[in-house]
Parts: structure tokens; sequence; C-alpha cells
């Protein structure tokens, strides 16, 4: 009876607790009241209107909020995970008790929850989304939040309880389940209009979370939120204009003008002070001055179109910008370089004539030079493949290619290693039968050090038609291979023996590469697809293997890799895994065959050739 008396106690408590209402947060609580209401017998257009203009507001509100809490709402993103579970635990017990509204209402709660998880999964997904490099991207991304979201809750409204709502009792706990049944249709809806407003903002919050890098985000919702802007802002929005942005490209063009006056003082006081120069200062200060006046506001209107498309980079106008910017870089490097050489010519005494002639001639070279990079600055990032160009340029050039064609092959070949990238000052190349460390690369000539320590120039025209091997490009893996022979009265267990313990002695050699060893790669950007491992010399493979049976001697194949690439150390490695091979063989009573001739005497087959004869 006592223990009857308890049980009922225990349930009864049980269930005030469980009854508690529900709370969920203060956007949810206003949305489902707001929901409720929408859902009224008796409301009115005006009402309804009203009600759905509040909502978008708040909708609206709540976006500025996670936006500019959005690293806080990622790291502490509610799943209720504790609630539901202690659900779970009350429901076993009202289930046990057979209190069936209370299992039934506790069961909703649950579901409520986890709609409720769900999309704060699916908020926290398009928060951690909004840093995508592109639209796009986060536009995928979001569909497929949407996509998981969409799926949990057609689970979750799988079930139909909309018969409780026809059951007519003065029961609190049936009261109580109607309640948590109106929050759960009633999230059902939100549920649908947050994932509306997902898409409908999507764009709002991409370009509000560019502003939250820059801090300006508060700054930004504030000025926002102010009803004079909103209005503008409907007006702008077509033109892609807002008054954020206006108001930023404004206090650019304020900024930049100051900042431009500073610029130009300290270029001045900078050139001042160079000794070398100090005779031409003034005089290349009037020839930079209106270029680089002009170039601050060319990056004054390139910041300003950034901001325009939302802090995002457009690759045609980023290409448009950079030919531009190689222009003004051209055009100050021209007039520098003829300032200071119409300076020097005004200097020179003696016979001006000849050494006029001679500077003028540098000069234009120094000019063509200048306009041919510039020109090839711009054809480059205006995306023009400039090997096609090259080429062109060789049908043009073919009379001055005859007359002066070794010393242009001799130049175009430097060029060609400088820019090819072939080898380096001290690398280890083999060109032809010429073998050694480059010394220098010359204007005309590449000079090589061999190994005997003689000096080798070779042409550098020669390396546009000759094979280059570099041994220097490797950072990992200098090759070991060795054909081990052995005798043919060896016994295949003590073979196979021999095979796996030279793979397992060289797999576990601390200088011997496997596929388990560590290493780093260059940090080199490159759009090619290419090959890591081939492109910067890293080698790996490790082979043991009985390869064949030769006429005197039965083959096994050594093929590794050691860690270093270095000559000195590599003989040590190898060296020292000759000697653990030779401990291999003694250890399984292997020997090392020699080329030998075995002659049998077939005695029987000779004591009958002399009966005969």
């Amino acid at each position: 009876m006592k223990n009857n008396i308890f049980l009922i106690f225990f349930v009864f408590f049980v269930s005030f607790v469980s009854a508690e209402e529900i709370k969920y947060s203060k956007f949810l609580d206003t949305q489902i009241e707001l929901m409720n209401k929408m859902n009224g017998v008796d409301i009115s257009e005006d009402i309804l209107s009203s009600v759905m203009k509040k909502q978008e507001l708040a909708y609206a509100k709540e976006l500025n909020y996670i936006i500019s809490h959005k690293q806080e709402y990622i790291d502490n993103t509610k799943l209720h995970t504790t609630k539901i579970y202690s659900l779970k635990k009350i429901i076993s017990i009202n289930t046990r008790a057979g209190n069936h509204y209370a299992v039934l209402r506790d069961e909703i709660a649950i579901k409520i929850y986890k709609v409720i998880r769900s999309q704060n999964i699916m908020i926290k997904t398009t928060l951690m989304a909004v840093d995508s490099k592109d639209i796009d991207i986060f536009s995928k991304k979001i569909n497929d939040a949407v996509k998981v979201n969409q799926e949990n809750m057609a689970q979750l409204y799988k079930k139909d309880y909309s018969s409780i709502f026809e059951i007519d009792q003065a029961s609190k706990t049936l009261h109580q389940v109607k309640q948590n049944l109106k929050d759960f249709y009633a999230l059902k809806e939100i549920n649908l209009d947050i994932v509306n407003s997902l898409y409908a903002y999507k764009n709002k919050l991409y370009r509000l979370n560019k502003y939250t890098k820059f801090h300006l985000i508060n700054t930004v919702i504030y000025v926002n939120s102010i009803g004079i802007v909103q209005k503008i802002d409907i007006k702008l929005e077509k033109y892609g204009l807002s008054t954020i942005k206006i108001l930023l490209s404004l206090l650019l063009i304020i900024l930049v003008y100051f900042l431009r006056k500073i610029v130009l003082e300290a270029l001045k006081s900078y050139l001042l002070k160079i000794d070398s120069i100090k005779h031409y200062s003034k005089n290349i200060l009037d020839k930079l001055y209106k270029p680089v006046d002009t170039l601050v506001l060319v990056i004054n209107m390139n910041m300003i179109e950034y901001v325009y498309h939302d802090f995002s980079s457009i690759e045609n106008i980023s290409r448009l910008f950079n030919i531009i910017y190689g222009m003004f870089f051209t055009l100050m490097l021209y007039r520098v370089a003829n300032e200071v050489a119409r300076v020097k010519i005004s200097e020179i005494d003696g016979d001006k004539k000849i050494k006029n002639d001679m500077i003028n001639v540098g000069i234009k070279i120094l000019n063509f030079v200048i306009i041919i990079v510039g020109v090839l600055i711009a054809l480059y990032f205006g995306g023009v493949d400039l090997t096609a160009v090259l080429s062109g340029l060789g049908i043009g050039g073919l009379a001055f290619a005859f007359a002066a064609k070794d010393t242009i092959s001799n130049f175009f070949g430097t060029l060609s290693i400088l820019f090819s990238n072939v080898f380096a000052q001290g690398d280890w190349i083999v060109v032809g039968k010429n073998e050694g460390t480059v010394v220098e690369i010359g204007l005309r000539v590449t000079t090589l050090r061999t190994f005997d320590n003689a000096m080798i120039s070779i042409p550098n025209g020669t390396f546009a038609t000759s094979e280059v091997k570099n041994w220097s490009r490797r950072i990992l893996g200098r090759r070991i291979k060795m054909s081990l022979g052995i005798k043919y009265d060896s016994k295949r267990q003590d073979i196979q023996n021999t095979v796996n313990d030279i793979r397992e002695m060289l797999d576990k050699h601390p200088k011997i590469a496997t596929t388990n060893t560590k290493y780093e790669y260059r940090k080199r950007k490159s759009a090619l697809l290419v090959s890591k491992d081939d492109s910067e010399g890293v080698k790996k493979t490790l082979l043991v293997y009985l390869d064949e049976f030769a006429d005197s001697s039965m083959n096994i194949l050594v093929y590794c890799y050691s860690k270093s690439v270095m000559w000195n150390e590599w003989l040590v490695v190898k060296e020292d895994v000759m000697y653990k091979i030779m401990e291999i063989f003694e250890k399984n009573n292997i020997e090392f065959a020699f080329p030998s001739l075995s002659l049998y005497h077939e005695s029987n087959k000779l004591e009958v050739l002399k009966e005969n004869s």
C-alpha cells in the first residue's frame, strides 16, 4: 500500500514538473504569438496585415542580431539535448504509470525541441557558410542546409495529432497537450518562414557579413535601421546601391584626398634625401607628380568599386584595374629613366656628339625595353597568352634574327633560363656531355665547374635546343638500386625469409624513404595542375622482390630511395644498407652467387662409346 501511494505521489510530482510551460526564445515566443493571432478565427484583414508587418520586422531584426553575433551564435548553438533527454525519462515513467495525456504532452514537447534544434543547426550552417568566396557557393550551402532541415521536418510532422483538438475533457494535462500542439504546428509554419527568410535575405546576409571583417557591422545595422535610410535604400536597391555604400564611398574619397597629399609629400621628402639622385630629384618629382596624383585617384576608384560590389572583387574589373596599374608603372618608369638621361646628357662635357649618340642609343634601347615590358604586363593582366604573342613576333623579326641570330639566340636563351627556372646558381646539372655545378648565369654564357675542377662555358642559346638534367631539383629520395645474385642451391624458404627481412629492414631504416615518411612541400603557388611529388622531386618507392632466374644466379631486386639527396650522405646510407643485407644473407644461410660454369661427366655413356670403338 505504501509503495502504491509513493508511486502515485511520484507520478504526480513528475507530471507537475514536466507540465511547466515551455520557454523557447524571445524571437520564437513572439513568432508563435503572432502565428496564433494569424490563425485566429475572427481576425480581420487589417489586423492580419499588421501582424504580417510585425512578423517581417521581427525577422529582419533577428537577422541583424544573428549576423552581428555570428561567432557567438555558432559557438553556442542550442541543441536542447539535456531537455530532450529529461523528457524521455519522464515519458518512460508516465508510460509505466499509464498517464496517456502526460506521455502525449511530453512527446510533442520533444518534437518541439527537435524542430527548434533543426532550425538552429540550419542557421548555424548558414552562418558558417557565409564566409564562402562567392555568392554561388554560399547559395549551394544554404540549399544543402535547407534540404537537411526539410527532411527533419517531414520526419517530425509525419504523425497527425489533429484529432486531439476534438477531445472535450476538463483535464489540465489535456489542455497542456493542446497548447503544445498549437506551438508545434505554429513552429512548422515558422520554420517555413525562416527558410523563406534565408532565401529572401540571402544576398543581404552575405553582404552584411563582409562588414563584420572590418568591424563595421554594428554601425551598418544602426544606419540601416533608421527609417529614412530604409526608404532611400528601397529606391537605391535597383541600382545595386545603398545608403551605407554611398557613405563609405564618400568617406573613402575624403580619406584618399588627404592621403594623396601625404603620399606626395612623403615621396618628395624621400627622394630629396637620396644622395645618388639629389641632382635629379626635383626633375623626377616634377615628372612623377601628375602620374602619382592620378594613380591615387585610380586606387580610390578601385576601392569604391570594391565597396560597390560588397567587398568582393569582380574578375574582369580587377583585371582592368591591374592593366591600368601596369600602365602607370610603365609610364612612371619611362619618365624617370628619360629624365635622368636628359639631366645626365646636359652634364656631359667634351665630345658631346659621340657621347650623346651612344647615350641616345642606350636610351632608345632602354625605352624600347620599358615599353615592351609595359605592353607585356598589360597583356598579361588582360588575360592574353604571352606565349602565343611572343611566337607571333618571330615572323616580324625574321630578318633581324638572321642578321644576329647567335647574339639573339644567346640573349633569349638567358631569358629562357631565368623565366623558365630550369636551373639556378649552385645546381648540379648535365647538359649534353657536360656535367657540373652552375657557377654563374651570364648574359651570353653560363659557366659550369666540373667535378674534375675544370671550368666550362656554355652559350645560353644551347639550352634552348639541349636537354638539361637537373640533379638538384629534388627534396626527398635518391635512388638505390641493386640486383643481388644468390646461388641456385639456396632453399626456397631461406630465399623467401631473406626477401622479407630485406623489405622489413628497409621499411624500418631511418634513412630510407617510405610511404610513411613525412616531408614538407616548398611553398610555391602554381596555377598548373601537376603532381606535387614529381614537380618538387619526391620519391618514396620501396621494392624488394625475387626478380629473375639468371644464367648463374637467382637475382633479388632491391629498389629504394634514401631520404637525403646529398651524395656523401647517400653513399653512407647505401653502404649501411649493403652491410645489413650481408647480415641478412648470413642469418638465412644465403650466399652470393658469381658467374660460374658447371660440367657434368656422364661416365656410363663414355664407357659405351669406348667399347663400340
